[in-house]
Parts: structure tokens; C-alpha cells; sequence
């Protein structure tokens, strides 16, 4: 734990208040502060009364007033004022253990924080909080919480999760939803795991918690599971089996709570075979980060820019490189693309995941070598478009290293980095500057 202030926000109320570097931050409107959790909520009022320690030693009292809500404009060492705490569980389908060898440390670290499930959306189990730490983000109301669920079965949650103390995290879950705790679920279904039956029981109980919505995800399985559980993909007969359970409480849910809270991936309605879902199923897309309706959001928002497009006299030819999973789907985009503008020339090439195996098909976990290897065996036209997701968050690198630089030397063809908005996609089409 480092409370102590490394920076201080020009024009902020901590600069106003002539607060120095180096102190350190004891308490806020006399409260201890511990970590960033702390800091935001303490220091949310409209006067913050802190107590810092000097640089030398010596205690002194501040008081701040600011805009009910604005940050008070301190620095600390890390974003949490803590160390981020590392996951203890062993779960059997864990996609960081299925990582290959020799990749970049940063890949093989896995979080399971409270603390950034609220500040940054993370997903996590519960089962790192201890009894204290539960009843603080209840007598804090911290919400929303994202939680990964999997299962409410107490042995088969300690099993799928590896860990024989798994189980309280489900009492932590009722007692969340009993003090009003907005809570965000997501199940990852391994068939002959935690579907049929099991699957029905935990959607039941997760009706009964009180969850706000809960996505269910395909377990993502890649060739690299040499001494792991043994698990099997979902197939198209499974993925329509999840389907239909989760159908049939969303049912439920529609009747008794006005929601339907339990919402499927993309992923399993592109291999069950079924249309995706119209756009009220989604509600409003609160599960997209789970791969819930990004590709009827994408669609939707392609076709209105489409109708403002223009053709340009000479449009550059292009090649859309995606995971094989939504191949078909952005090929139709394309063909409504061209419909409107028979002059738009371009293609769609599905790329293969040899480096994790075939069984992991979307286009964020495909790597610059596999994109490089089997582009290279097409007429590309004039640019490739590759979405902004293959790469790594604020950078110009895939998984594996490689550079976009790189690549595009390889297939001796210009790359076109493409945002997550279909609006995007239809402006790189287009070549409108944006």
C-alpha cells in the first residue's frame, strides 16, 4: 500500500490547497485511506478534511473545498494505491494457462480485483475478498460489481474454479444482491461441465441473487492444454442447447423482472447456425465487452453510415482479414456494401488461428504471424483492414509481438488499422478521412 502523493493535477483543489509531492495521504473527513477505493469514495464530498504526513514525519490538517464529486487531483505510485491482487484460483478452463510458452510476461499475469472490476469493468470470482473487504463494499455501496460465475452448484464452483474454498464467493454474491449491489455475471460454458442441468440451477439461483444481467460465453479452447482438465468445445448442437436455456429463463426473467437478463455471445448463435438476435434482445447492449451483441451493434451502426457514403471516382480495392467466426457475417456486409455501390471493390479472407489452434475463431486472438502467412497466399488489392481489437491496447503490436510495420512489409501491402464502430468500418471502405 503507497499513499503517498507523487503528483499533484494543475488547477485541481489539491493544488489550491497548496498539498505538496511527497506527503503522504492518511485520512480523508477522518476515515483511514487505504487504496484507490477509498480515496474515491472518501473524497467525494463537497469538503474533504485530510489529514497528510510530511516528508518529515510531521502530521498536518487540510481542508479542501470542490464540487461535490470532483477528484480532489492527487498521484499516487499506482492507479490503485495497492498491489494488484493476482488470481488463487486454478480454474479448467483458464485461457491463460492455455497460453503458449515464451510470449510477454504481462500475458501470464492473471487479476482478480475487486477494485478494478468497479473502476475498470474487470471480471472477477469473489473469491480473493475476505469477510472485511466484503463488508466494505457493502457499507460502501460499491456497484457495479462483474462477476464471473460459471456455476451456484458449492462442489462443482470449487472444482471448475480449483479452489476448495471457492463456495463463499456464492454467499458473497447473495449478500451483495441482498444490499442492493449491482451485479454484472458471466457463465463460460463447458459442455459436460456446467450446461444442461447444471446451467438451468444456475440461472435459477442467479434470478434469485438478484443480478442485474449475465452473459453466457463458449469456452475458448486453444491446442496448448497438455496436463489440463479435459474439455471439449462448443459445438453447434451444444450452442443451441445453451441457447435454448437461456431462452427459456430470459422468458422468465421478462415475466417477473421486466428484463431478460441472461444473454448469449455472438459466439453461439454463428455456431449453432441461428440469425443473431434482433436489436431490442440486446437491452441496450450492457453485456458488449462479453462479446454480446457486438456484431447486430456493428451492423447496425454500418448500415446507417452507409447511407452517407459516397463512392469516391477511384475506390483503393481492399481486403477485410477477420477470425473465421465472423467471416460470413462481415462478407454480407460487404455484398449490402456493394449492392448500394456496385463500384466498391473488396473482399473478405477468414484467417485460420494456427497459433493457438482452429478452435479459437475470433479475430482478437489472431496474431501477426498467422496474417502474415496466409495473406500473403492472396491478391490483397490495394490495403488490408484489420480491427483496432488484434491489437494490443494503445499500441500497434499483436499477440505475438509482431508490428503492424512488420506486417505490412511481409505482405507488401498497406494495413488500415479499423475502430470497433461499424461507422468506422464504413469510412475505411470508403477511404474517408475521418
Amino acid at each position: 500500500m503507497s499513499t503517498v502523493i507523487i503528483g499533484i493535477d494543475r488547477h485541481s483543489p489539491a493544488e489550491r490547497a497548496h498539498i505538496r509531492v511527497g506527503e503522504k495521504l492518511l485520512t480523508i473527513n477522518g476515515h483511514q485511506i487505504a487504496d484507490v477505493l477509498d480515496y474515491r469514495f472518501y473524497g467525494y464530498d463537497a469538503i474533504a478534511d485530510l489529514t497528510l504526513q510530511q516528508t518529515d514525519g510531521s502530521v498536518r490538517e487540510v481542508r479542501i473545498r470542490k464540487a461535490e464529486g470532483r477528484d480532489l487531483g492527487l498521484n499516487f505510485d499506482t492507479y490503485l494505491m495497492d498491489e494488484m491482487r493476482s488470481c488463487a484460483n486454478h480454474c479448467i478452463f483458464c485461457f491463460v494457462d492455455q497460453m503458449p510458452p515464451n510470449m510477454r510476461q504481462s500475458l501470464y499475469f492473471k487479476d482478480d480485483d475487486a477494485r478494478l472490476s468497479f473502476l475498470l469493468g474487470n471480471y472477477i470470482t469473489l473469491t480473493n475478498l475476505t469477510e472485511r473487504e466484503a463488508q466494505r463494499i457493502i457499507d460502501l455501496h460499491i456497484s457495479p460489481i462483474n462477476v464471473s460465475v460459471h456455476t451456484t452448484d458449492p462442489q462443482l464452483h470449487c472444482t471448475m474454479l480449483g479452489n476448495k474454498n471457492a463456495a463463499r464467493s456464492l454467499e458473497y454474491m447473495r449478500a451483495f444482491g441482498k444490499a442492493g449491489i449491482q451485479m454484472n455475471g458471466q457463465i463460460v460454458v463447458c459442455p459436460g461441465w456446467n450446461d444442461g442441468e447444471q446451467l438451468r440451477r444456475t440461472l435459477s439461483d442467479l434470478m434469485d441473487m438478484g443480478f442485474h444481467s449475465c452473459s453466457l460465453v463458449p469456452v475458448g479452447l486453444t491446442k496448448y492444454r497438455k496436463g489440463l482438465a479435459k474439455l471439449r468445445p462448443v459445438d453447434g448442437k451444444a450452442a443451441g442447447e445453451i441457447i435454448d436455456i437461456a431462452e427459456e429463463y430470459g422468458r422468465k426473467c421478462l415475466e417477473q423482472l421486466g428484463t431478460r437478463l441472461f444473454f448469449c455471445a455472438d459466439e453461439l448463435f454463428l455456431r449453432a447456425g441461428r440469425p443473431l438476435p434482433g436489436e431490442d434482445y440486446y437491452e441496450g447492449y450492457g453485456q458488449l465487452e462479453n462479446g454480446v451483441g457486438m456484431l447486430r451493434s456493428l451492423e447496425q451502426e454500418f448500415l446507417s453510415a452507409l447511407s452517407w457514403e459516397e463512392l469516391p471516382a477511384e475506390p483503393t480495392p481492399f481486403t477485410i482479414a477477420t477470425g473465421r467466426a465472423a467471416e460470413d457475417f462481415l462478407r454480407g456486409l460487404l455484398h449490402k456494401a456493394q449492392e448500394r455501390f456496385p463500384g466498391l471493390k473488396g473482399q473478405v479472407i477468414g484467417i485460420d488461428n494456427d497459433f493457438f489452434g482452429h478452435t479459437i475463431d475470433v479475430a482478437g486472438l489472431l496474431t501477426g504471424q498467422d496474417l502474415s502467412k496466409q495473406l500473403r497466399a492472396h491478391e490483397l488489392g490495394g490495403r488490408v483492414l484489420l480491427p483496432l481489437h488484434m491489437l494490443r491496447h494503445g499500441e500497434t503490436v499483436f499477440l505475438d509481438d509482431y508490428t503492424v510495420e512488420r506486417l505490412q512489409e511481409e505482405i507488401h501491402c498497406p494495413v488500415q488499422i479499423v475502430g470497433t464502430d461499424g461507422g468506422d468500418l464504413a469510412d475505411a471502405m470508403f477511404e474517408r478521412e475521418v
